[in-house]
């Protein structure tokens, strides 16, 4: 059942992020868990006048796809038209070498690719409520204070008190605003800026919920039971919380190799999502906050040279943040847009080409458990 706030999801995902137009070619690629969504899109792009070409696929292992994928494309771009691919899918990103393999005999230029993970309810009635060009100021007048800063103090109501020290000309910044540009992916939900701390020390308080590269049932929201990670010299020293249930499953999670490491530090800008939501999903990672990635780093190899086959988010409610020496701090939760251009020096959150070709098997965020892959950060054009 779709009711209005899903339905202007659905006519933002179409108006001002895919910005379709009549006469564009779209073809909808989806998994059976989000066969929902699918039907949606369809329908509302019918009601302008487009009928979608629908592909169905097997998640992470489909032999068939890359034929029926294809089988759906124009033979050509004409020069009025644009095509527009969009892939919905609940736990997994698959088969990212198949679609850039059967793309390649196109112009970059002349069609764009939005990629759903979280898809269902809540990611068109929250997190596509709010419009890339929103989350784009948000995304730069973060960027245009910390870019530059070498220290922050970050606070947040729950408990959270952190000390970073950030060094950007090593590590980059990533920004994921909604906005496509030619020849890369646009990752949906949208609506985060983040880097890898040089250092970091202090006390983060979980009170909205994690997300983990893991497919898992349980309910990710963390209001009734906070969770408290004591970060010391860039690690996780040790972690507690109330719920038995969730406790066992950070034992698990930090248990594993290099899960302690600090890998990324994280803040949500997309206002549109207001509060966790059950489902283990990139949704609350995007809520106006700031959160730590634990396990699995966002930047290349040559630059953080650890593997982890975990990346657990760990997600607080709002926040303050002190940069240097400026006594007035940002306000996580009412930031004020830029007027300026989004910075130029910043990297995609994009797909990371898979290692298991021969095994015909993509996992953007790593669920497999002998060591997947997940949304990785290329460097911008």
């Amino acid at each position: 059942m779709i009711d209005e706030r899903i339905w202007e999801g659905v006519a933002y995902l179409l108006d001002s992020y895919a910005e379709v137009r009549p006469g564009d070619d779209v073809v909808v690629a989806y998994t059976s868990d989000s066969s929902e969504s699918a039907a949606w899109v369809s329908v509302a792009l019918k009601m302008r006048g487009i009928v979608a070409k629908r592909v169905w696929m097997e998640p992470l292992h489909d032999p068939g796809f890359a034929e029926r994928f294809s089988a759906a494309l124009p033979s050509t771009i004409e020069a009025s038209r644009r095509l527009v691919i969009m892939t919905f899918e609940r736990d997994t990103m698959s088969h990212t070498n198949k679609l850039l393999a059967a793309l390649s005999k196109y112009d970059k230029d002349r069609y764009s690719v939005f990629r759903a993970i979280s898809s269902g309810a809540e990611f068109f009635s929250e997190a596509l409520c709010a419009s890339p060009a929103d989350l784009s100021a948000r995304n730069a007048a973060l960027l245009e204070r910390l870019m530059s800063a070498k220290r922050l103090r970050i606070t947040a109501p729950g408990g959270t008190d952190l000390r970073v020290a950030l060094d950007s000309d090593r590590y980059r910044w990533i920004s994921n605003r909604g906005i496509s540009r030619p020849g890369r992916t646009v990752i949906l939900p949208a609506g985060e800026v983040a880097t890898y701390p040089a250092a970091i020390e202090g006390i983060l308080v979980a009170d909205v919920a994690f997300n983990v590269n893991m497919i898992t049932e349980r309910d990710a929201r963390l209001h009734a039971h906070p969770v408290t990670v004591r970060v010391e010299s860039g690690r996780a020293v040790s972690h507690e919380c109330s719920d038995p249930d969730t406790l066992r499953f950070l034992d698990e999670c930090f248990g594993t190799h290099r899960a302690q490491s600090v890998g990324e530090l994280g803040f949500g800008t997309n206002f549109a999502v207001t509060a966790g939501i059950p489902s283990n999903s990139h949704v609350n990672e995007r809520r106006p906050g700031v959160h730590l990635g634990f396990g699995q780093h966002n930047q290349r190899s040559a630059v953080v040279e650890y593997d982890c086959t975990i990346h657990l988010d760990l997600i607080a409610r709002g926040g303050l943040v002190w940069v240097d020496d400026d006594p007035t701090p940002i306000d996580l939760e009412n930031v004020t847009p830029s007027s300026c251009s989004h910075p130029t020096n910043f990297t995609d959150e994009d797909v990371y080409s898979p290692e298991f070709d021969d095994l015909e098997i993509d996992d953007c965020c790593g669920v497999l458990t002998s060591g997947g892959i997940r949304l990785f950060c290329t460097p911008a054009s």
